[in-house]
């Protein structure tokens, strides 16, 4: 996506696909401002420039969970044709892309065969097998992943120190992987954490949320090994 921005080879649409809370929408947000961006440095917008700070207008957003109709893709396309009020593009982000009828993806279809050159269409799902083929064959795909337990956990931590959060590191780490590589929902329970205790530790995390940790398993484990029957009805 860099390179397109720095080579000027953007394509006219963009399908991102993934799980829930990896960053689809977040992605599709910072490419439409960079591209936009007037002083645009190794592909990173300047956060200074009215595109950057201002120009809000050239960047729709629509949820297709709640717009799906046939009648809101006639809508879009009959104010395609206007043109940026201050950048190069305008940019539709279309997020849950998924839930449209298949009406409004026919009606989307034309739209994505040939579009004014100064539209530029991001698609975010999460079910890409819904997407019926002959959009997707019209669109660059890119595939999130799931995000890494580190590098959540490192993030989780980031946000402790800055926010002035108490917080045990394996406590973090668990959450990081009830998450499941969702950062947003691992940023929920952080935050819900975070107001029922002063310090979030495992103990808080077991009360609230009824989890088994690594360790839990493993003593487990270890009981049944030894034939160590008090211990096994104990940790059950």
């Amino acid at each position: 996506l860099k390179n397109a921005i720095i080579n000027n080879k953007l394509s006219h649409a963009y399908l991102f696909c993934g799980p829930r809370g990896t960053g689809k929408t977040s992605v599709a947000k910072i490419i439409a401002r960079t591209i936009n961006c007037e002083n645009l440095v190794d592909a990173t917008p300047c956060n200074k420039c009215v595109n950057c700070t201002q120009n809000t207008t050239d960047i729709i957003e629509i949820d297709a969970a709640s717009n799906n109709g046939v009648d809101e893709i006639r809508e879009l396309k009959n104010k395609i044709s206007l043109v940026p009020t201050y950048g190069k593009y305008k940019i539709y982000i279309i997020d849950e892309v998924h839930m449209l009828t298949i009406s409004a993806f026919n009606a989307l279809l034309k739209t994505l065969e040939e579009p004014p050159k100064h539209i530029i269409f991001i698609l975010a799902t999460t079910d890409p097998e819904k997407v019926p083929p002959t959009i997707i064959s019209r669109c660059q795909r890119f595939d999130f992943q799931r995000i890494d337990k580190t590098e959540i956990t490192e993030h989780l931590k980031k946000i402790c120190e800055e926010e002035n959060i108490k917080s045990e590191d394996d406590a973090l780490a668990e959450i990081a992987f009830l998450s499941d590589g969702c950062m947003r929902d691992a940023l929920s329970i952080l935050d819900q954490l975070s107001k029922i205790s002063e310090e979030i530790n495992i103990d808080v995390l077991k009360q609230n949320y009824g989890t088994i940790t690594n360790d839990d398993i493993e003593e487990l484990y270890v009981a049944i090994l030894h034939n160590n029957l008090d211990d096994l009805l104990t940790k059950l």
